[in-house]
């Protein structure tokens, strides 16, 4: 049966979410609101998009994705609407400014994909052809910078992040439209000296990452805003603590088979470790890093989002809560 509260933990007041704040929607409820919204995407197009273990089929796509971008197109009607009269009022010109759909979330949880399947489907509508995505990997410091000040071990905790320089590539984006980003590279695990992405004009930018929901008022560089209040729309995807920990495990030993063996990789040093000191290795991430920010930074930040999408233990949308205007 299912519960009427969705809890951090038994008990657990902060980060809940109930009928008070957030109206509740089964799978097959929330596939009702497809409408006619055509399934645009082929099982080629899912291989390409897919993360890795994040096995997503073309019925969650119909299922799930699909009254997804329904909604978001509404959201965007809405937003241009609302640009339009306040340009009116303020007898400017129109301004083009892109819709910011922000995506947040444990890691291993889905983001990623969720992200890119997004992406690809919001491009094909008429009104909206341009998305750009960024993700928030390239606003954590340098290696360099995160070992001088001891935080290696609390990379993608708030303080790893230049919260200052993601507040500033926001405002420039929703002042002009474009943008710049510096780049991250999973495989040396830091940011890449002297590159730079640009994000130029879209008509929807997707911002992805861990923290993205967070209010963030002990951030140290006290900025007077933060990312959410340059956000149109939020989206927080969920799943029980026990399936991500799975998820992240499955994730890591993937991974040792595979850009762990790269030579180049910052984690090239354990593609030798056998399968138990693997997920020993893996298990001690996850308890001392990654679950930690989970229940300390991210899960508290749910609340907030205008959509908690629920997963469950193989990866399928179980349910949803979308937050009460």
């Amino acid at each position: 049966m299912r519960s009427n509260r969705l809890s951090l933990a038994p008990d657990a007041a902060e980060g809940a979410i109930d009928a008070t704040s957030h109206t509740f929607f089964s799978r097959s409820a929330w596939s009702r609101l497809r409408s006619a919204v055509p399934l645009t995407l082929t099982e080629t197009d899912l291989t390409r998009l897919r993360g890795t273990n994040e096995p997503i089929s073309l019925t969650e796509v119909e299922e799930i994705y699909l009254p997804l971008t329904r909604l978001i197109n509404l959201h965007i009607g809405a937003a241009r609407g609302l640009a339009r009269v306040t340009d009116d009022f303020l007898g400017r010109p129109a301004a083009k400014r892109p819709f910011v759909l922000a995506i947040a979330g444990s890691v291993a949880v889905g983001k990623s994909t969720l992200a890119r399947v997004l992406r690809e489907l919001l491009a094909r509508w008429p009104d909206h052809p341009r998305v750009d995505l960024v993700t928030t990997d390239g606003f954590l410091y340098p290696t360099k910078t995160l070992e001088e000040r001891g935080l290696m071990n609390r990379k993608g905790f708030p303080e790893s992040y230049d919260i200052r320089k993601m507040i500033d590539f926001l405002l420039e984006v929703r002042a002009t439209g474009s943008g710049t980003t510096p780049v991250y590279s999973h495989l040396s695990y830091d940011i890449v000296p002297g590159e730079a992405d640009r994000v130029d004009r879209p008509d929807i930018l997707i911002f992805e990452g861990l923290n993205v929901l967070q209010i963030g008022a002990t951030s140290p560089t006290h900025a007077p805003y933060t990312a959410s209040d340059f956000f149109d729309l939020s989206l927080y995807i969920d799943a029980d603590v026990t399936d991500i920990e799975r998820w992240y495990t499955e994730r890591f030993l993937a991974y040792q088979n595979t850009v762990f063996r790269d030579p180049r990789s910052y984690w090239h040093h354990l593609a030798g470790l056998d399968h138990d000191e693997a997920v020993a290795f893996a298990h001690k991430l996850w308890i001392e890093i990654n679950q930690r920010n989970l229940t300390d930074n991210i899960q508290p930040s749910r609340p907030r989002a205008d959509l908690v999408i629920r997963k469950g233990p193989d990866h399928r949308v179980q349910e949803l809560w979308m937050r009460k205007l």
